[in-house]
């Protein structure tokens, strides 16, 4: 596997493959990585001539500085299990090397109430700090697809809609979410929790399993508010958010008659980690 700490290395490495027409898979990330990632490294490796990672903590997209400085990194490791798993090109640059200070960091895209729901409510200028990164990367690498889990589900949806509005040539492959045997979906952030919290996690999944099963039974507002209810029987967790869209859009829907293609989504706090996860219900 090939390391690059810099752009122009890095582009002057992926050039050759760009001229005789060969397919590159990328799949950008923040490191700790896990068999999540690990298994869009394997899906990348099974479609594609190339396969490219990149590992960047990206400072813009964290509206809590604290989150920021807690967030695990372990570049050595990531970059034996990238290796392991057949990655052929690792992209790891500092801060500098993506925002240099000369640079204003804007991106011309509006991404209207997608960005204005859910994640984007409670994180303000976290879609843009993802969105004006995933750009830059795929100034970069110019892949011919970028995989990505279906546990982020609505940064799948921002990234698809810059895709779209900027004309950018590339294949968003939205992959589904790697579990623990347990049903938590694989994170990062698992890292943090603590070994009681862990046992307590995999409730939101157990949830939303009941959820799926509930769903075009009960009123929307009625399924909702039952699904806050019952996350929080576990009195570590503190739901932040619980809502029922439309796969695409992701605006919430009302009632059932509505769309046949809904999904629900929550954010959930365990202590000071903050989990999300999802179920496609239809």
């Amino acid at each position: 596997m090939k390391t690059f700490n810099t752009i122009n290395e890095t582009k002057k490495y992926l050039n050759p493959f760009h001229k005789k027409g060969q397919s590159i898979g990328f799949i950008p990330t923040m490191g700790a990585l896990h068999e999540g990632h690990l298994t869009l490294i394997r899906k990348s490796k099974a479609a594609n001539d190339l396969t490219v990672c990149s590992i960047f903590v990206n400072p813009i997209q964290f509206n809590n500085k604290e989150d920021l400085a807690k967030y695990p990194r372990n570049l050595v490791l990531d970059s034996k299990l990238l290796s392991e798993n057949g990655c052929d090109v690792l992209f790891a640059p500092e801060v500098q090397e993506l925002y240099p200070e000369s640079e204003p960091q804007t991106l011309d895209v509006d991404f209207g109430d997608l960005a204005k729901v859910m994640e984007g409510k409670f994180r303000p200028g976290h879609f843009n700090g993802v969105a004006i990164v995933v750009k830059k990367l795929f100034d970069i690498v110019n892949p011919t697809r970028s995989y990505f889990g279906k546990k982020d589900y609505q940064q799948i949806a921002i990234i698809r809609h810059m895709v779209d509005v900027l004309n950018i040539p590339i294949e968003i492959v939205k992959c589904e979410t790697t579990r623990e045997t347990d049903g938590l979906a694989m994170s990062s952030r698992n890292l943090r929790l603590t070994v009681g919290e862990r046992k307590t996690a995999p409730w939101i999944h157990q949830v939303l399993l009941k959820v799926k099963e509930k769903s075009g039974t009960l009123p929307v507002g009625q399924l909702k508010e039952w699904a806050i209810k019952k996350i929080q029987e576990e009195s570590s967790l503190k739901v932040e958010y619980f809502e029922i869209a439309e796969k695409e859009s992701l605006m919430p829907i009302e009632n059932w008659q509505q769309n046949g293609n809904a999904v629900a989504l929550t954010a959930v706090f365990l202590g000071d980690v903050r989990l999300i996860d999802n179920i496609e219900l239809f």
